[in-house]
């Protein structure tokens, strides 16, 4: 097979008519200079190099269908969401469900399963079940090690696990946002070697300094690239480019790593340095069978008809076309679904009934568009008949988290920023034990909603008050479903709009709501055990 471009070659840095040849194993025999004028660019395939496939509510199979279609030829994926849902088995499903389809998934062994002791996940993986994930599966990496006053202060468990990935002689993934000094050095020296979490460019710099490569992130909710983009032309050995957490009508309708690719070009970065950074440095570090088009490689590249506006028109994996001109040129089996979901039993509204405590404040969840961190406010509660309820003229409402691998009392608390005038929504995809995450403007708005979630064995929801249900059901660990991303992107969008016409005023209602119970995430969230400050690594009670 013979194809002939504008080569975009990100070694020699220029981009010049080429001619490409490849053999019938897939690999790369030749490149030449042509001299022809031609009108479409072929770059390197692109590669997420930090992404939770769970949080596309697609299965892999299905969302290597839309990534195809962005140039997407590889990830590198953390499965650590279904991992707290159904353990060992979880992982097992992910990487053998990615096997049905040509695009190159690449999985980490979840590194903090339960993320922390604060809260009650399905699931955990031992130091001896990721020794065991490592000898038998094609594991990269060891996942982002969340737990970092655990590597901080050396607690063994975490140790053990870090022990077990040099070893194996695996890179450590690293998520450590906001600490600095002796602290990020100890983080750092027991060979943690990226991250993700930088919210601001001293902050990525620091790291860099201390050697740490930085995941540059730009997903659904938590968007870092306009604030850190300067770090791919003035450190563009140290960076890669990840979305983390991308839902299906993001994918369909901004893109996938080719949307961060945009971005760069509209403000000017270097097109050599945006390519290395989503693909060859990632390549290099994990160590993955990806080629970079150069001879010897697999022929994994992309053809686009317009390199400024980085359109994609033919995605190319080991040699062979798996997307053009708009269709998939591949098919992949049905999957059968893997779930864990205890709990059968609704819940009323009396069993989320908040006493008040006379002339007391409470501590109250303070979300903002667009970011995972969370602040702390201080207010008076609106009290109804001896009860704290939520008061949707202060947008303080109420927020709930429902165990959902034992029958147990429901956990609440207030959130502001969300903006609800009417009804509630509900979700099983709560990071990252997934427990039953609910905020709704009255208690018999949220319990409808939670046993809406608890009929389907999980999914999202939304209700406006009347009884009208708006809800997607996830099969699949209460994460993901196997419908095709085109549909469940549909049924995504008609949901986020429903929720917008009920008063919120989020960009991403759903996605933001499942973070709101990521406990490792600065500073106050809620699980089911309670209300937790990460900044203070404590319980918080909800009355001051």
């Amino acid at each position: 097979m013979k194809i002939e471009g504008n080569l975009i070659d990100i070694f020699k840095k220029e981009i010049y008519p080429a001619a490409i040849t490849i053999n019938n194993n897939g690999i790369i025999t030749s490149i030449d200079r042509i001299d022809k004028q031609l009108d479409i660019f072929i770059s390197p395939g692109l590669i997420d190099a930090h992404v939770h496939i769970e949080s596309s509510m697609l299965i892999p199979s299905e969302f290597a269908k839309l990534a195809v279609k962005c140039g997407t030829v590889a990830t590198v994926s953390d499965p650590h969401e279904i991992a707290n849902v159904i353990g060992k088995n979880g992982v097992e499903f992910m990487i053998n469900n990615g096997k049905q389809t040509p695009l190159k998934f690449h999985f980490c062994a979840p590194s903090c399963v339960p993320a922390t002791g604060f809260e009650t996940s399905g699931a955990s993986l031992s130091a001896q079940d990721i020794d065991s994930l490592f000898e038998k599966q094609p594991i990269v990496a060891l996942g982002e090690m969340m737990n970092f006053p655990g590597v901080i202060y050396n607690i063994p468990v975490v140790i053990e696990k870090l022990n077990i990935a040099r070893k194996w002689q695996k890179p450590i993934d690293g998520h450590i946002p906001g600490i600095s000094g002796d602290e990020l050095r100890k983080y750092i020296s027991e060979g943690i070697s990226t991250d993700h979490e930088c919210f601001s460019l001293d902050e990525a710099i620091a790291k860099i300094n201390l050697g740490m490569k930085i995941i540059i992130r730009e997903g659904s909710s938590a968007k870092n690239f306009d604030a850190l983009c300067p770090l791919i032309d003035t450190h563009p050995d140290m960076v890669m480019l990840c979305t983390d957490d991308s839902h299906p009508d993001d994918l369909i309708n901004k893109g996938h790593i080719d949307k961060i690719i945009r971005m760069g070009l509209n403000k000017g970065l270097s097109i050599f340095n945006l390519l290395a950074a989503s693909s060859l440095n990632t390549i290099q570090h994990y160590g993955l069978n990806v080629g970079c088009l150069r001879v010897g490689d697999n022929a994994d590249f992309i053809v686009m008809d317009n390199i400024d506006t980085f359109h994609v028109t033919e995605t190319y994996i080991n040699g062979k076309p798996v997307y053009s001109s708009g269709r998939i040129l591949f098919n992949t089996p049905k999957a059968v679904a893997v779930n864990n979901f205890a709990i059968n039993t609704p819940i009323s509204s009396n069993d989320i009934v908040v006493n008040a405590v006379v002339e007391s404040s409470i501590r109250i969840i303070d979300a903002t568009d667009g970011s995972l961190l969370t602040g702390t406010l201080i207010e008076k509660p609106l009290i109804v008949n001896k009860e704290a309820v939520s008061d949707i003229s202060r947008d303080i409402l109420k927020i709930v988290v429902v165990n959902r691998y034992s029958e147990i009392s429901p956990c609440i608390g207030f959130i502001h920023g969300f903006g609800l005038k009417q009804g509630a929504i509900a979700s099983t995809v709560a990071h990252d034990s997934h427990n039953i995450i609910s905020i709704g403007v009255s208690d018999s708005d949220i319990s409808n909603a939670i046993n809406e979630l608890i009929a389907h064995k999980g999914g999202i929801t939304c209700n406006d008050g009347n009884k009208n249900f708006y809800t997607i059901p996830l099969p699949f660990a209460g994460l993901m479903s196997d419908e095709s991303g085109e549909k469940l992107a549909l049924q995504y969008n008609i949901m986020n709009n429903v929720v917008k016409e009920l008063g919120c005023n989020l960009t991403s209602p759903f996605m933001t709501l499942s973070f709101m119970a990521l406990l490792v995430i600065p500073s106050l969230k809620i699980g089911d055990k309670g209300l937790f400050d990460i900044s203070a690594y404590s319980f918080q009670d909800l009355f001051v």
